[in-house]
């Protein structure tokens, strides 16, 4: 139970206004700093709030305001509450799976009861949030998709913690040792479940084209042929003669326009 009584300012309001406890008393019962109260009977603070009765609420008893009133340094004190709420206990069950996940706690009882065949069922019903009749289908192979089952880690799949599962895992280590049996040894996945075949090689070598003896031969057909020796062409430029260039600029100049008046 919180140690704040409800609605602290609209308690305070009815404290100051029915009550001759002090502003350090109504404060610290109701988690307010003294120049807060005092601006509360002055009227600058909490205007228009409607003071709350602590004592109809149940929050306090009129002997310890009274009891109060009578010696400033009293601290006021909640009063019990008459309701016991009950506290609801936990139900033991399967843990919950998320409805999107739920089509992987195969694969991950697959991955549990291949790499940790030590781990009990009920451990491996709390990891996946499984029952045991799915669990011994598995087993057996007698699930309705056991040919498609892939072994993935549950902690991949976020079925559950790396933490749970180490927990899980070292807990039943420790039962199988006090049994007097013996763990199973880790080993490596074989190279069949974790390298892809190799793709086939042709043990012949590729046939090459047989070449066609009725083809002709290029260096043959152009033995004899000679290039034509030619001398390069250089264009002869126009003599330029100044004068002739010079009369035709007079010709193109005319005379300017006559404005009409």
């Amino acid at each position: 139970m919180s140690d704040t009584p409800l609605m602290p300012k609209a308690t305070a309001v009815w404290l100051v206004d029915n009550t001759a406890l002090t502003f350090s008393q109504i404060g610290e019962f109701c988690k307010l700093h003294t120049l807060e109260v005092k601006g509360i009977a002055d009227g600058e603070v909490a205007v228009g709030i409607k003071g709350m009765d602590p004592i109809a609420a149940n929050q306090i008893t009129r002997d310890e305001i009274e009891a109060g009133e009578k010696d400033p340094s009293h601290k006021l004190q909640l009063a019990k509450s008459k309701i016991v709420v009950p506290v609801a206990a936990k139900r033991k069950g399967p843990k919950y799976t998320p409805v999107s996940r739920r089509q992987d706690r195969p694969d991950a009882i697959s991955w549990l009861l291949r790499y940790h065949p030590e781990l009990a069922d009920s451990q491996v019903m709390k990891l996946v949030g499984t029952t045991k009749t799915t669990i011994n289908a598995i087993r057996d192979r007698t699930h309705w998709n056991s040919q498609n089952l892939k072994p993935v880690d549950p902690v991949t799949l976020g079925l559950c913690s790396q933490l749970e599962l180490d927990l899980a895992v070292r807990k039943a280590a420790k039962r199988v040792e006090k049994a007097g049996g013996k763990l199973p040894e880790r080993t490596l996945m074989p190279a069949e479940e974790t390298v892809p075949p190799p793709y086939a090689i042709a043990d012949t070598p590729a046939e090459q084209p047989e070449e066609d003896a009725t083809a002709p031969n290029v260096d043959e057909a152009f033995k004899d042929f000679k290039p034509e020796e030619t001398e390069p062409q250089v264009e002869e430029e126009a003599d330029v003669d100044a004068d002739s260039v010079f009369a035709k600029l007079k010709d193109l100049k005319t005379e300017p326009p006559v404005k009409e008046e």
